[in-house]
Protein backbone atom coordinates (compact mmCIF):
# COMPACT_ATOMS: atom_id res chain seq x y z
CA UNK A 1 0.00 0.00 0.00
CA UNK A 2 1.31 3.71 -0.86
CA UNK A 3 1.70 6.08 1.78
CA UNK A 4 -0.94 8.55 1.03
CA UNK A 5 -1.09 10.25 4.37
CA UNK A 6 1.22 13.22 2.65
CA UNK A 7 -0.61 13.66 -0.64
CA UNK A 8 -3.65 11.70 -2.00
CA UNK A 9 -4.57 10.37 -5.48
CA UNK A 10 -4.92 13.63 -7.54
CA UNK A 11 -8.45 14.07 -8.27
CA UNK A 12 -9.47 11.77 -5.45
CA UNK A 13 -12.76 12.76 -3.48
CA UNK A 14 -15.09 11.50 -1.01
CA UNK A 15 -16.82 9.71 -3.65
CA UNK A 16 -14.53 7.63 -4.69
CA UNK A 17 -14.47 6.49 -1.19
CA UNK A 18 -18.67 6.16 -1.26
CA UNK A 19 -18.13 3.93 -4.72
CA UNK A 20 -15.56 1.66 -3.17
CA UNK A 21 -17.94 0.75 -0.03
CA UNK A 22 -20.39 0.18 -2.90
CA UNK A 23 -18.09 -2.35 -4.65
CA UNK A 24 -17.33 -3.68 -1.82
CA UNK A 25 -20.64 -5.38 -0.45
CA UNK A 26 -21.32 -8.62 -2.33
CA UNK A 27 -22.24 -11.68 -0.85
CA UNK A 28 -24.77 -11.80 1.77
CA UNK A 29 -22.28 -10.63 4.52
CA UNK A 30 -18.82 -8.85 3.80
CA UNK A 31 -15.52 -8.56 5.81
CA UNK A 32 -13.66 -5.64 7.06
CA UNK A 33 -11.05 -7.06 5.22
CA UNK A 34 -12.98 -7.07 2.12
CA UNK A 35 -13.99 -3.51 2.38
CA UNK A 36 -9.95 -2.65 2.93
CA UNK A 37 -9.15 -4.45 0.02
CA UNK A 38 -11.54 -1.99 -2.16
CA UNK A 39 -9.74 0.84 -0.63
CA UNK A 40 -6.36 0.37 0.48
CA UNK A 41 -4.98 1.18 -3.35
CA UNK A 42 -5.73 4.74 -2.31
CA UNK A 43 -3.97 5.27 1.06
CA UNK A 44 -4.33 5.25 4.56
CA UNK A 45 -6.66 8.44 4.02
CA UNK A 46 -9.94 6.66 2.78
CA UNK A 47 -8.93 3.82 4.83
CA UNK A 48 -9.33 6.53 8.04
CA UNK A 49 -12.56 7.88 6.36
CA UNK A 50 -14.55 5.05 5.65
CA UNK A 51 -14.94 3.81 9.38
CA UNK A 52 -15.72 7.07 10.67
CA UNK A 53 -18.61 7.81 7.37
CA UNK A 54 -20.12 4.17 8.54
CA UNK A 55 -20.34 5.78 12.27
CA UNK A 56 -22.65 8.45 10.92
CA UNK A 57 -25.03 6.06 8.90
CA UNK A 58 -27.75 3.58 10.57
CA UNK A 59 -24.80 0.97 10.53
CA UNK A 60 -23.82 2.60 14.16
CA UNK A 61 -27.13 0.74 15.17
CA UNK A 62 -25.62 -2.90 14.57
CA UNK A 63 -24.21 -4.03 18.46
CA UNK A 64 -20.46 -2.67 19.10
CA UNK A 65 -19.82 -1.26 15.18
CA UNK A 66 -18.94 1.69 16.26
CA UNK A 67 -16.37 0.16 18.84
CA UNK A 68 -14.90 -1.81 15.67
CA UNK A 69 -15.34 1.10 13.71
CA UNK A 70 -13.22 3.41 16.70
CA UNK A 71 -10.76 0.54 16.97
CA UNK A 72 -10.00 0.87 13.26
CA UNK A 73 -9.52 4.72 13.33
CA UNK A 74 -6.92 4.48 16.09
CA UNK A 75 -4.78 1.58 14.19
CA UNK A 76 -5.13 3.22 11.35
CA UNK A 77 -4.40 7.27 12.57
CA UNK A 78 -1.83 6.11 14.65
CA UNK A 79 0.20 4.68 12.13
CA UNK A 80 -0.16 7.68 9.70
CA UNK A 81 1.22 9.77 13.10
CA UNK A 82 4.25 7.36 12.72
CA UNK A 83 4.75 7.67 9.22
CA UNK A 84 4.26 4.10 8.85
CA UNK A 85 4.08 3.15 4.66
CA UNK A 86 1.99 0.02 4.68
CA UNK A 87 -1.27 -0.87 6.90
CA UNK A 88 -1.42 -3.31 9.42
CA UNK A 89 -4.67 -4.79 11.23
CA UNK A 90 -5.01 -7.55 12.76
CA UNK A 91 -6.89 -10.64 11.62
CA UNK A 92 -9.98 -10.42 14.05
CA UNK A 93 -10.70 -7.52 13.13
CA UNK A 94 -9.98 -7.85 9.39
CA UNK A 95 -12.37 -11.01 10.08
CA UNK A 96 -15.24 -8.75 10.94
CA UNK A 97 -18.57 -9.26 8.99
CA UNK A 98 -21.40 -6.83 8.52
CA UNK A 99 -24.49 -7.34 6.16
CA UNK A 100 -23.81 -6.50 2.54
CA UNK A 101 -27.14 -4.77 2.02
CA UNK A 102 -26.71 -2.34 5.12
CA UNK A 103 -23.37 -1.50 3.50
CA UNK A 104 -25.32 -1.03 0.14
CA UNK A 105 -27.80 1.30 1.71
CA UNK A 106 -25.21 2.94 3.58
CA UNK A 107 -23.15 3.91 0.77
CA UNK A 108 -26.15 5.25 -1.12
CA UNK A 109 -27.31 7.53 1.58
CA UNK A 110 -23.56 9.23 1.23
CA UNK A 111 -23.74 9.39 -2.27
CA UNK A 112 -25.76 13.46 -2.16
CA UNK A 113 -23.71 14.66 0.22
CA UNK A 114 -20.36 13.45 -1.52
CA UNK A 115 -21.27 14.92 -4.13
CA UNK A 116 -22.04 18.05 -2.58
CA UNK A 117 -18.70 18.25 -0.68
CA UNK A 118 -16.94 17.16 -3.61
CA UNK A 119 -18.59 20.31 -5.84
CA UNK A 120 -17.43 22.60 -3.09
CA UNK A 121 -13.95 21.80 -1.97
CA UNK A 122 -10.84 23.95 -2.87
CA UNK A 123 -7.36 24.01 -1.00
CA UNK A 124 -8.00 26.64 1.41
CA UNK A 125 -5.52 27.13 4.80
CA UNK A 126 -3.19 24.79 3.13
CA UNK A 127 -1.19 25.08 6.95
CA UNK A 128 -3.48 22.75 8.65
CA UNK A 129 -2.84 20.20 5.98
CA UNK A 130 0.75 20.24 5.96
CA UNK A 131 3.65 19.37 8.05
CA UNK A 132 3.42 20.26 11.13
CA UNK A 133 -0.39 20.96 12.03
CA UNK A 134 -1.27 17.74 9.97
CA UNK A 135 0.05 15.72 12.73
CA UNK A 136 -2.69 17.90 15.07
CA UNK A 137 -5.18 15.73 12.98
CA UNK A 138 -3.25 12.40 12.62
CA UNK A 139 -3.38 12.56 16.73
CA UNK A 140 -7.46 13.74 17.30
CA UNK A 141 -8.48 11.34 15.21
CA UNK A 142 -5.88 8.62 16.89
CA UNK A 143 -8.07 10.17 20.60
CA UNK A 144 -11.53 10.33 19.23
CA UNK A 145 -11.26 6.76 17.39
CA UNK A 146 -9.77 5.49 21.07
CA UNK A 147 -12.45 6.81 23.33
CA UNK A 148 -15.49 5.70 20.50
CA UNK A 149 -16.11 2.30 22.32
CA UNK A 150 -16.66 3.96 25.30
CA UNK A 151 -19.39 6.24 23.72
CA UNK A 152 -21.16 2.96 22.62
CA UNK A 153 -23.60 4.33 25.90
CA UNK A 154 -24.02 7.64 25.27
CA UNK A 155 -26.48 8.53 22.85
CA UNK A 156 -25.02 10.42 19.82
CA UNK A 157 -21.89 11.12 21.10
CA UNK A 158 -19.98 8.33 18.71
CA UNK A 159 -21.67 9.67 15.91
CA UNK A 160 -20.65 12.54 16.35
CA UNK A 161 -17.15 11.96 16.90
CA UNK A 162 -17.54 10.08 13.35
CA UNK A 163 -18.39 13.16 12.28
CA UNK A 164 -15.33 14.88 13.50
CA UNK A 165 -13.02 12.59 12.22
CA UNK A 166 -15.01 11.82 8.96
CA UNK A 167 -14.09 16.30 8.96
CA UNK A 168 -10.49 15.80 9.43
CA UNK A 169 -10.30 12.82 7.11
CA UNK A 170 -11.83 15.39 4.14
CA UNK A 171 -9.25 17.47 4.93
CA UNK A 172 -6.42 15.61 3.99
CA UNK A 173 -8.19 14.11 1.23
CA UNK A 174 -9.64 17.30 -0.52
CA UNK A 175 -6.60 18.86 0.68
CA UNK A 176 -9.71 21.60 2.21
CA UNK A 177 -8.48 22.93 5.59
CA UNK A 178 -11.83 24.36 6.14
CA UNK A 179 -13.08 21.02 6.86
CA UNK A 180 -10.35 20.79 9.76
CA UNK A 181 -11.97 23.48 11.51
CA UNK A 182 -15.01 21.88 10.95
CA UNK A 183 -13.73 18.87 12.68
CA UNK A 184 -12.27 20.24 15.53
CA UNK A 185 -15.63 22.11 16.28
CA UNK A 186 -17.52 18.58 16.11
CA UNK A 187 -14.37 17.20 18.59
CA UNK A 188 -15.71 20.17 20.91
CA UNK A 189 -19.37 19.35 20.54
CA UNK A 190 -18.83 15.67 21.37
CA UNK A 191 -16.81 16.43 24.20
CA UNK A 192 -19.64 18.82 25.28
CA UNK A 193 -22.43 15.86 24.64
CA UNK A 194 -20.29 13.15 26.77
CA UNK A 195 -19.56 15.99 29.76
CA UNK A 196 -23.51 16.55 29.87
CA UNK A 197 -24.04 13.00 30.12
CA UNK A 198 -21.76 12.28 32.98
Amino acid sequence: MNDETESPPEGAGMMDVVNDLESAAKGDEVSLGAVLEELEHAGFVPVLLAPALAVVTPLSGIPLFSSVCGITITLVAVQMLFGRTSLWLPAWLRRRKIPSKRLESAAQALRKPARWIDGHARPRLQVLVTPPLDRVIFLLCTLAGLVMPALEFIPFSSSIMGAAVALLSLTLLLRDGLFALFGYGAIVIAVAVVVRAI
